[in-house]
């Protein structure tokens, strides 16, 4: 697993499934279960070495002369299947955002970083319709100013508006009817 970019990290899930799914769903559904696949051996291999871990505990905890063997062994084992582990994750292609990396290293819950990115698209989201909805006001103020200076050139360009809609729904709808999900549309003219 590598971490991404910070500039990367606007929509790159805080949680490891969902970033496995993206980055399979864009190389195909073919490779999608295999990126599944991997992604499950690299969590069944974590899941396994906390559990050594655990086992490693107990041992030092309890430490005794007798216990130097069993010690050892685990040790091993732990050694063993973190490298393991590192040849797992090798075949996951997944993209953590160096924001989430410090937000665990800091101890704190990587869903912040999710909950501040959809924060600041809200926020953007908001500011945009602001602008949207300024255009459209502006736009027919004009409109209005424009129809009672020029009244035949506004009824003109209205008409020219419809029929340019019209055409763009009547084209819209030939597309979506097309055979085999073909997107692509002959030109009349």
């Amino acid at each position: 697993m590598e971490p991404s970019p910070p500039h990367a990290a606007a929509g790159n899930g805080a949680s490891l499934s969902a970033a496995a799914s993206s980055t399979s769903s864009e190389s195909g559904s073919g490779s999608s279960d295999e990126a599944k696949q991997n992604l499950a051996q690299v969590t069944e291999s974590i899941q396994k070495s906390l559990g050594i871990l655990h086992q490693l505990y107990l041992t030092v905890s309890s430490f005794n002369v007798s216990s130097q063997l069993p010690l050892l062994q685990r040790l091993n084992s732990l050694v063993t299947e973190l490298d393991s582990m590192q040849k797992l994750a090798e075949n996951c292609k997944i993209q953590v955002p160096m924001e989430v990396l410090n937000l665990i290293d800091d101890g704190k819950n990587p869903d912040e970083f999710t909950r501040d990115v959809i924060n600041s698209c809200i926020a953007k989201n908001q500011i945009t319709k602001g602008k949207t909805d300024a255009f459209k006001s502006l736009r027919k103020y004009l409109l209005e100013e424009l129809e009672q200076t020029f009244p035949d050139e506004v009824e003109a360009y209205r008409e020219i508006r419809a029929t340019s809609a019209a055409e763009t729904k009547r084209l819209a709808q030939s597309q979506s009817n097309l055979p085999n999900g073909d997107t692509k549309v002959k030109s009349e003219h």
